[in-house]
Protein backbone atom coordinates (compact mmCIF):
# COMPACT_ATOMS: atom_id res chain seq x y z
CA UNK A 1 0.00 0.00 0.00
CA UNK A 2 1.56 3.37 -0.84
CA UNK A 3 0.49 6.34 1.02
CA UNK A 4 1.41 9.65 -0.62
CA UNK A 5 3.13 12.17 1.53
CA UNK A 6 5.21 15.44 0.10
CA UNK A 7 8.03 13.51 -2.35
CA UNK A 8 7.91 10.95 0.03
CA UNK A 9 6.76 7.36 -1.38
CA UNK A 10 5.56 6.05 2.25
CA UNK A 11 4.33 2.24 2.51
CA UNK A 12 2.05 0.86 5.03
CA UNK A 13 2.58 -3.11 5.33
CA UNK A 14 0.93 -5.23 7.78
CA UNK A 15 3.63 -8.36 8.63
CA UNK A 16 2.62 -11.38 10.70
CA UNK A 17 5.23 -11.92 13.33
CA UNK A 18 5.25 -15.41 15.45
CA UNK A 19 7.53 -15.35 18.72
CA UNK A 20 5.70 -12.94 20.55
CA UNK A 21 4.58 -14.02 24.00
CA UNK A 22 4.31 -11.10 26.01
CA UNK A 23 4.52 -7.01 26.56
CA UNK A 24 8.48 -7.21 26.32
CA UNK A 25 8.27 -8.45 23.06
CA UNK A 26 6.05 -5.69 21.42
CA UNK A 27 7.97 -3.02 23.07
CA UNK A 28 11.28 -4.59 21.56
CA UNK A 29 10.31 -4.96 18.51
CA UNK A 30 8.46 -1.06 18.27
CA UNK A 31 11.87 -0.18 19.61
CA UNK A 32 13.87 -1.56 17.59
CA UNK A 33 12.41 -0.84 13.62
CA UNK A 34 11.65 2.93 15.69
CA UNK A 35 15.56 3.21 15.15
CA UNK A 36 15.58 2.54 11.40
CA UNK A 37 15.98 5.68 9.06
CA UNK A 38 12.33 5.50 6.95
CA UNK A 39 10.17 3.99 9.52
CA UNK A 40 7.19 6.15 9.84
CA UNK A 41 5.39 4.51 12.69
CA UNK A 42 4.78 1.01 14.13
CA UNK A 43 2.16 -0.49 15.77
CA UNK A 44 2.59 -4.11 16.73
CA UNK A 45 -0.41 -6.12 18.09
CA UNK A 46 -0.14 -9.12 20.21
CA UNK A 47 -3.71 -10.53 20.11
CA UNK A 48 -3.29 -10.62 16.65
CA UNK A 49 0.35 -11.51 16.12
CA UNK A 50 0.87 -8.69 13.61
CA UNK A 51 2.37 -4.97 13.23
CA UNK A 52 1.32 -2.32 11.08
CA UNK A 53 4.19 -0.33 9.83
CA UNK A 54 4.86 2.59 8.15
CA UNK A 55 7.96 3.83 5.87
CA UNK A 56 9.05 5.46 3.34
CA UNK A 57 10.73 2.62 0.61
CA UNK A 58 13.27 4.84 -0.36
CA UNK A 59 15.13 4.61 2.23
CA UNK A 60 14.27 1.62 3.62
CA UNK A 61 13.19 -1.70 2.32
CA UNK A 62 10.51 -4.21 3.51
CA UNK A 63 12.75 -7.28 3.34
CA UNK A 64 15.30 -5.08 5.86
CA UNK A 65 12.66 -4.28 7.93
CA UNK A 66 11.73 -8.22 8.11
CA UNK A 67 15.18 -9.09 8.25
CA UNK A 68 15.49 -6.59 11.68
CA UNK A 69 12.52 -8.80 13.33
CA UNK A 70 13.58 -12.00 12.65
CA UNK A 71 17.22 -10.73 14.14
CA UNK A 72 15.44 -10.13 16.97
CA UNK A 73 14.39 -13.89 18.05
CA UNK A 74 10.74 -13.73 16.49
CA UNK A 75 10.21 -15.36 13.06
CA UNK A 76 7.35 -14.37 9.65
CA UNK A 77 4.67 -17.58 9.85
CA UNK A 78 6.50 -20.16 12.64
CA UNK A 79 4.72 -21.30 15.28
CA UNK A 80 6.53 -23.65 16.71
CA UNK A 81 9.24 -21.78 19.11
CA UNK A 82 6.05 -19.70 20.73
CA UNK A 83 4.07 -23.17 21.68
CA UNK A 84 7.53 -24.52 23.17
CA UNK A 85 8.06 -20.98 25.08
CA UNK A 86 4.28 -21.21 26.61
CA UNK A 87 4.30 -24.65 27.38
CA UNK A 88 6.95 -25.02 29.18
CA UNK A 89 6.39 -21.54 31.31
CA UNK A 90 2.45 -22.96 31.91
CA UNK A 91 3.82 -26.85 33.02
CA UNK A 92 6.13 -24.94 35.30
CA UNK A 93 3.91 -22.11 36.83
CA UNK A 94 1.32 -24.64 37.20
CA UNK A 95 3.43 -27.18 39.08
CA UNK A 96 4.34 -24.34 41.59
CA UNK A 97 1.20 -22.97 42.12
CA UNK A 98 0.01 -26.82 42.73
CA UNK A 99 2.75 -27.81 44.61
CA UNK A 100 2.65 -24.27 46.82
CA UNK A 101 -0.59 -24.93 48.79
CA UNK A 102 0.52 -28.39 49.83
CA UNK A 103 3.32 -27.52 51.62
CA UNK A 104 1.51 -27.86 55.05
CA UNK A 105 0.49 -31.52 53.73
CA UNK A 106 3.92 -32.85 52.66
CA UNK A 107 5.39 -31.56 55.72
CA UNK A 108 3.34 -33.52 57.62
CA UNK A 109 3.35 -36.71 55.64
CA UNK A 110 7.92 -36.34 55.94
CA UNK A 111 7.22 -35.48 59.78
CA UNK A 112 5.02 -39.04 59.93
CA UNK A 113 7.62 -40.77 57.64
CA UNK A 114 10.32 -39.57 59.89
CA UNK A 115 8.71 -39.60 62.98
CA UNK A 116 8.76 -35.64 63.68
CA UNK A 117 6.43 -35.54 66.60
CA UNK A 118 5.95 -31.30 66.35
CA UNK A 119 4.80 -31.12 63.09
CA UNK A 120 2.37 -34.70 62.98
CA UNK A 121 0.99 -32.28 65.84
CA UNK A 122 0.89 -28.90 64.07
CA UNK A 123 -0.73 -30.10 61.24
CA UNK A 124 -3.44 -32.51 62.96
CA UNK A 125 -5.92 -30.53 63.17
CA UNK A 126 -6.00 -29.01 59.49
CA UNK A 127 -5.92 -32.71 58.11
CA UNK A 128 -9.11 -33.18 60.65
CA UNK A 129 -10.80 -31.24 58.62
CA UNK A 130 -13.01 -33.40 56.14
CA UNK A 131 -13.49 -30.23 53.45
CA UNK A 132 -9.41 -29.70 54.00
CA UNK A 133 -8.41 -31.43 50.51
CA UNK A 134 -11.03 -29.92 48.81
CA UNK A 135 -9.67 -26.41 50.03
CA UNK A 136 -6.79 -27.08 49.15
CA UNK A 137 -7.55 -27.41 45.80
CA UNK A 138 -9.18 -24.65 45.65
CA UNK A 139 -6.53 -22.62 46.54
CA UNK A 140 -4.54 -23.52 44.37
CA UNK A 141 -6.38 -23.41 41.35
CA UNK A 142 -7.19 -19.91 42.69
CA UNK A 143 -2.83 -19.18 42.38
CA UNK A 144 -3.32 -20.40 39.09
CA UNK A 145 -6.29 -17.75 38.06
CA UNK A 146 -4.71 -14.88 39.80
CA UNK A 147 -1.62 -15.68 37.96
CA UNK A 148 -3.14 -15.94 34.65
CA UNK A 149 -5.05 -12.83 35.19
CA UNK A 150 -1.91 -10.99 36.27
CA UNK A 151 -0.06 -12.31 33.20
CA UNK A 152 -2.77 -11.28 30.60
CA UNK A 153 -3.14 -7.79 32.03
CA UNK A 154 0.26 -7.17 32.07
CA UNK A 155 0.68 -8.27 28.39
CA UNK A 156 -2.59 -6.35 27.14
CA UNK A 157 -4.44 -9.91 26.51
CA UNK A 158 -6.79 -9.43 29.00
CA UNK A 159 -10.08 -9.71 26.66
CA UNK A 160 -11.56 -12.69 25.13
CA UNK A 161 -9.18 -12.24 21.81
CA UNK A 162 -6.32 -12.35 24.00
CA UNK A 163 -7.76 -15.35 26.00
CA UNK A 164 -8.46 -17.09 22.40
CA UNK A 165 -4.58 -16.70 21.71
CA UNK A 166 -3.27 -17.90 24.92
CA UNK A 167 -6.10 -20.72 25.43
CA UNK A 168 -2.55 -23.26 24.57
CA UNK A 169 -1.13 -21.29 27.72
CA UNK A 170 -3.69 -21.26 29.86
CA UNK A 171 -4.51 -24.90 28.87
CA UNK A 172 -1.20 -25.93 30.14
CA UNK A 173 -1.66 -23.79 33.39
CA UNK A 174 -4.76 -25.20 34.53
CA UNK A 175 -3.83 -28.87 33.69
CA UNK A 176 -0.50 -29.08 35.25
CA UNK A 177 -2.85 -27.95 38.81
CA UNK A 178 -5.28 -30.24 38.41
CA UNK A 179 -3.14 -32.39 37.51
CA UNK A 180 -0.73 -32.32 40.55
CA UNK A 181 -3.12 -32.28 43.07
CA UNK A 182 -4.51 -35.82 41.58
CA UNK A 183 -1.07 -36.91 42.03
CA UNK A 184 -0.76 -35.94 45.53
CA UNK A 185 -4.17 -36.99 46.52
CA UNK A 186 -4.62 -40.06 44.63
CA UNK A 187 -1.21 -41.68 44.26
CA UNK A 188 2.02 -40.22 46.37
CA UNK A 189 -0.24 -39.51 49.64
CA UNK A 190 -1.38 -43.00 49.58
CA UNK A 191 1.17 -44.84 48.95
CA UNK A 192 3.19 -43.10 51.59
CA UNK A 193 0.58 -44.17 54.09
CA UNK A 194 1.96 -47.62 54.04
CA UNK A 195 5.91 -46.08 53.75
CA UNK A 196 7.31 -44.91 57.18
CA UNK A 197 11.12 -45.69 58.65
CA UNK A 198 12.31 -45.47 61.78
CA UNK A 199 13.17 -47.90 64.54
CA UNK A 200 9.30 -47.73 65.94
CA UNK A 201 7.93 -47.72 63.07
CA UNK A 202 5.05 -50.56 62.44
CA UNK A 203 3.19 -49.36 59.36
CA UNK A 204 3.44 -51.54 56.31
CA UNK A 205 2.01 -54.89 55.38
CA UNK A 206 0.37 -56.78 58.12
CA UNK A 207 1.62 -59.75 59.09
CA UNK A 208 0.64 -62.23 62.10
CA UNK A 209 3.85 -62.33 64.60
CA UNK A 210 3.40 -63.97 68.09
CA UNK A 211 3.67 -61.70 70.78
CA UNK A 212 5.26 -62.40 74.04
CA UNK A 213 1.74 -62.43 75.85
CA UNK A 214 -0.30 -62.66 72.41
CA UNK A 215 -0.75 -63.94 69.11
CA UNK A 216 -1.52 -61.01 66.78
CA UNK A 217 -4.76 -60.37 65.54
CA UNK A 218 -6.52 -58.82 62.29
CA UNK A 219 -9.03 -56.38 62.04
CA UNK A 220 -10.36 -54.46 58.74
CA UNK A 221 -12.04 -51.38 58.51
CA UNK A 222 -13.47 -48.91 56.39
CA UNK A 223 -12.81 -45.07 57.19
CA UNK A 224 -15.12 -42.64 55.53
CA UNK A 225 -12.71 -40.51 54.41
CA UNK A 226 -13.54 -37.84 51.73
CA UNK A 227 -10.45 -38.91 49.72
CA UNK A 228 -7.35 -41.21 50.08
CA UNK A 229 -5.20 -38.17 50.63
CA UNK A 230 -6.68 -38.53 54.67
CA UNK A 231 -4.74 -41.92 54.77
CA UNK A 232 -1.55 -41.00 56.33
CA UNK A 233 -3.55 -39.16 59.14
CA UNK A 234 -5.57 -42.55 59.51
CA UNK A 235 -2.17 -44.61 59.75
CA UNK A 236 -0.64 -41.89 62.06
CA UNK A 237 -3.74 -42.12 64.48
CA UNK A 238 -3.56 -46.03 64.41
CA UNK A 239 -0.01 -46.30 65.10
CA UNK A 240 -0.31 -44.32 68.61
CA UNK A 241 -1.52 -47.45 69.83
CA UNK A 242 -0.04 -49.74 72.23
CA UNK A 243 -0.26 -53.04 70.75
CA UNK A 244 -0.75 -52.18 66.92
CA UNK A 245 1.61 -54.08 65.13
CA UNK A 246 0.64 -53.35 61.23
CA UNK A 247 -1.35 -51.30 59.26
CA UNK A 248 -1.96 -51.90 55.68
CA UNK A 249 -3.90 -49.10 53.39
CA UNK A 250 -5.72 -50.14 50.53
CA UNK A 251 -7.50 -47.97 47.46
CA UNK A 252 -9.77 -46.48 48.64
CA UNK A 253 -10.46 -46.05 52.38
CA UNK A 254 -9.77 -49.79 53.55
CA UNK A 255 -7.58 -50.39 56.41
CA UNK A 256 -6.15 -53.83 57.78
CA UNK A 257 -4.47 -53.43 61.53
CA UNK A 258 -2.61 -56.37 62.74
CA UNK A 259 -2.82 -56.28 66.59
CA UNK A 260 -1.96 -58.32 70.03
CA UNK A 261 -5.14 -59.23 71.18
CA UNK A 262 -3.21 -58.88 74.86
CA UNK A 263 -2.10 -55.35 74.56
CA UNK A 264 -5.08 -53.60 72.72
CA UNK A 265 -8.54 -54.47 70.74
CA UNK A 266 -11.01 -53.52 68.61
CA UNK A 267 -13.18 -51.26 70.86
CA UNK A 268 -9.27 -49.40 72.10
CA UNK A 269 -8.74 -48.77 68.10
CA UNK A 270 -12.43 -48.04 67.46
CA UNK A 271 -12.46 -45.12 70.79
CA UNK A 272 -9.45 -43.11 68.63
CA UNK A 273 -10.72 -39.02 68.27
CA UNK A 274 -10.32 -39.39 64.40
CA UNK A 275 -12.98 -41.87 64.20
CA UNK A 276 -15.33 -39.03 65.55
CA UNK A 277 -14.65 -37.24 62.44
CA UNK A 278 -14.48 -40.33 59.71
CA UNK A 279 -16.64 -42.75 60.63
CA UNK A 280 -14.80 -46.33 61.04
CA UNK A 281 -16.97 -49.56 59.81
CA UNK A 282 -15.48 -53.02 60.12
CA UNK A 283 -15.64 -55.38 57.23
CA UNK A 284 -14.18 -58.46 59.24
CA UNK A 285 -11.90 -59.14 61.92
CA UNK A 286 -10.07 -62.37 62.33
CA UNK A 287 -9.09 -62.04 66.66
CA UNK A 288 -6.74 -64.89 68.08
CA UNK A 289 -7.46 -65.54 71.34
CA UNK A 290 -4.70 -67.05 73.54
CA UNK A 291 -6.89 -67.67 76.77
CA UNK A 292 -8.80 -70.39 74.65
CA UNK A 293 -5.69 -71.97 73.05
CA UNK A 294 -4.24 -72.13 76.54
CA UNK A 295 -7.48 -73.79 78.04
CA UNK A 296 -7.24 -75.87 75.21
CA UNK A 297 -3.61 -77.17 76.07
CA UNK A 298 -4.27 -77.62 79.38
CA UNK A 299 -7.27 -79.91 78.49
CA UNK A 300 -5.16 -81.71 76.87
CA UNK A 301 -2.03 -81.92 78.92
CA UNK A 302 -4.51 -82.55 81.96
CA UNK A 303 -7.15 -85.09 81.27
CA UNK A 304 -10.04 -84.33 84.12
CA UNK A 305 -10.26 -86.29 87.21
CA UNK A 306 -13.64 -87.67 86.71
CA UNK A 307 -13.04 -91.49 86.60
CA UNK A 308 -9.43 -91.57 86.40
CA UNK A 309 -9.41 -93.59 89.58
CA UNK A 310 -11.96 -96.00 87.92
CA UNK A 311 -12.52 -98.68 84.96
CA UNK A 312 -10.02 -100.24 83.15
CA UNK A 313 -8.36 -101.45 85.39
CA UNK A 314 -7.66 -97.95 87.32
CA UNK A 315 -6.55 -97.85 90.91
CA UNK A 316 -7.94 -96.20 93.56
CA UNK A 317 -5.33 -94.39 95.82
CA UNK A 318 -8.29 -94.27 98.80
CA UNK A 319 -8.24 -96.10 101.32
CA UNK A 320 -11.29 -97.50 101.00
CA UNK A 321 -13.10 -98.18 97.52
CA UNK A 322 -16.41 -96.46 98.54
CA UNK A 323 -14.68 -93.34 99.00
CA UNK A 324 -13.58 -93.04 95.83
CA UNK A 325 -17.20 -94.07 94.19
CA UNK A 326 -15.85 -96.83 92.87
CA UNK A 327 -18.22 -100.11 92.53
CA UNK A 328 -17.57 -103.40 94.10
Amino acid sequence: MFISAGDAKMNQEIISIKGMHCKSCVKLIESRLGLLDGIEEVKVNLVNDEAEIKFDSDKVSLEKIKSEICALGYSIGDKKENKLKNGRKGFLQGLIYGLIPHIGCIAFIIGSILGVTVLMKFFRPLLMNRYFFHILIGVSLGFATLSSVLYLKKNGLLSLPGIKKKWKYLSVMFGSTISINLLLFMLIFPLLANVSIGPSSITGAAVGVAGERGINSLIKLKIDIPCPGHAPLISQELKTIKGVTGIKFSFPNYFEVTYNSAETSKQDMLSLDVFESYKATVISESIADQEVQEENNQEENNPPASGSCCGGGGICESESESSCGCGG
